[in-house]
């Protein structure tokens, strides 16, 4: 009988500490209740502790979903625990997460305790923790380089004092696929109460295997598995939830265990968190790479024509990709893309979906065909704040050795805006104009992109960029059929986060 792998996802904690991954508030929520569609058994929203904007943001999250669980993060510490307790007040299912670490060189370096102390610590903030909250996990990091037997003694402890979950994460990335499954059934033999907790694997992918040894820890007994949409997080990142996710539903006779997750619905996530920390999807990315289910050898076509499953161990519609492709016009009605956006896996509220439809139709004037990628790009490309600055016009003029020159105008709380400047290029002209109407003195363009959403003359253009500003790096999108105007709506998309914020 196969087993149920539960998924802690750590997109909004961990994930977000990737440089340059940082969410807002509204961002936030947004993954959230993806996340929640994906269903989740976990989602850890954040360390409350932390800073005032990580605690209002785990007590938002925790107030917005019903289905999964809601952690938060905390030290060995009672000031943290207590701010977890607090943020998670409204969640209809809270879970305190606590970590100390167990191995020699951060007790010796970071926490200057013995391991004596550390167990000690162990037991009263775990026993603490649970007289706040019924569910509660403990973490030992750096459990992969830590000495077994005292791991073991640290995760007895815990168990005895009420941790419903122990956690043995490789935090460094560390450990190989033998040694972690050596590792969890070590602990299966030698933790007396193991049966008292679920064990949970959370694996870093600094050298590469951060799925694999998930998966190992899996194959040995553990039954929960912390991961991150894409795989992002810390360094190099954390094991991917998509690929966990679908190695488990491919492999059940290989790894006996099976999970909740929404398969369908794991696409629509992958493009929703990369939308927002704007990156883009690698083409070979597994699972939900456009790559993924392309087959351009002949051999390949031919067996794929003849049998399916020749060459394709995932079906695409089952991980979200849908095999037709709707063409949609300047003529289609609200409902006909009412419908479309349904099939796509998107439910927006009446206020989402009527700024999506004036997009489109703004869109659906400038091309000819608006297809299911375009459709996507709509979506996706949503405002997350107050749009305080908004695009009225623009006039570039540019030509070879020569400075471009851009006047811009902007409206804002009803007044026009309007200004003028020269740039090495139009895009460095239209950001110079928008600078000096905003009254930016400090900002820096650290990254700029371009990709085409379709195929054709008239394919959008979606651009990205990520502005810093001070020890802010924000992120802005713009899409349009002209790509200046798209990269002016991106970067003015950055600043109204900017402005908005401070």
């Amino acid at each position: 009988m196969n087993r149920h792998i539960k998924i802690f996802d750590t997109t909004l904690r961990d994930g977000e500490q990737a440089p340059g991954c940082s969410m807002n508030l509204y961002e936030k929520q947004e993954v959230a209740r993806q996340l929640e569609a994906l269903k989740v058994d976990v989602m850890e929203a954040g360390f409350a502790v932390s800073s005032p904007g990580d605690f209002e943001s785990v007590k938002t999250i925790a107030n917005l979903v019903k289905e999964s669980s809601v952690a938060s993060l905390s030290r060995a510490l009672e000031k943290d625990i207590d701010a977890s307790a607090e943020a998670l007040v409204g969640a209809v299912h809270p879970r305190i997460h606590l970590f100390i670490a167990t191995s020699d060189v951060h007790m010796q370096y970071k926490l200057r305790m013995t391991p004596e102390q550390v167990l000690e610590r162990t037991a009263a903030m775990v026993s603490y923790a649970r007289n706040r909250c019924a569910d509660v996990e403990f973490s030992a990091e750096d459990a992969t380089r830590s000495d077994r037997e005292f791991l073991a003694k640290v995760v007895t402890a815990a168990i005895k004092a009420g941790a419903g979950t122990v956690n043995i994460p490789d935090t460094v990335g560390y450990t190989t696929p033998a040694e972690m499954y050596d590792l969890i059934q070590y602990l299966r033999n030698n933790v007396e109460n193991i049966d008292q907790a679920i064990i949970a694997v959370h694996c870093h992918d600094d050298l590469g295997m951060a799925t694999a040894n998930s998966l190992a820890g899996v194959k040995a007994g553990a039954g929960q598995i912390e991961c991150t949409v894409n795989g992002i997080g810390e360094r190099a990142g954390n094991a991917a939830l998509e690929e966990v996710v679908m190695a488990l539903q491919t492999r059940p006779d290989l790894y006996g265990g099976t999970t909740m997750i929404e398969t369908r619905q794991l696409y629509r996530a992958s493009r929703l968190i990369y939308n927002i920390i704007g990156q883009t999807v690698p083409l070979n990315k597994s699972i939900v790479g456009k790559n993924a289910f392309v087959h351009e050898s002949g051999i390949h076509q031919h067996g794929v024509m003849a049998e399916r499953t020749t060459y394709e161990i995932i079906k695409p519609e089952s991980v979200g990709f849908l095999a037709n492709n709707m063409v949609l016009g300047k003529h289609s009605g609200r409902h006909a893309f009412d419908a479309r956006l349904s099939e796509l896996g998107y439910a927006l509220t009446k206020d989402e979906l009527d700024t999506a439809f004036a997009k489109f139709k703004q869109i659906a004037d400038r091309k000819k065909d608006v297809t299911d990628s375009d459709l996507e790009a709509i979506v996706t490309n949503r405002e997350y704040v107050e749009n305080l600055y908004k695009l009225v016009t623009f006039d570039v003029h540019t030509a070879k050795d020569t400075n471009a020159v851009c006047v811009i105008r902007l409206r804002r709380n009803g007044d026009e805006l309007e200004d003028v400047s020269l740039g090495d290029g139009p895009v460095d002209a239209a950001y110079n104009a928008i600078d000096k109407i905003i009254g930016i003195t400090d900002s820096k363009l650290e990254y700029y992109t371009i990709n085409s959403t379709s195929d054709g003359q008239d394919a959008l253009g979606e651009v990205i960029v990520k502005v810093r500003s001070g020890n802010e790096l924000l992120t802005g999108r713009g899409l349009s059929t002209d790509i200046i105007e798209s990269s002016i709506l991106a970067y003015l998309n950055a600043l109204n986060k900017l402005v908005s914020f401070s």
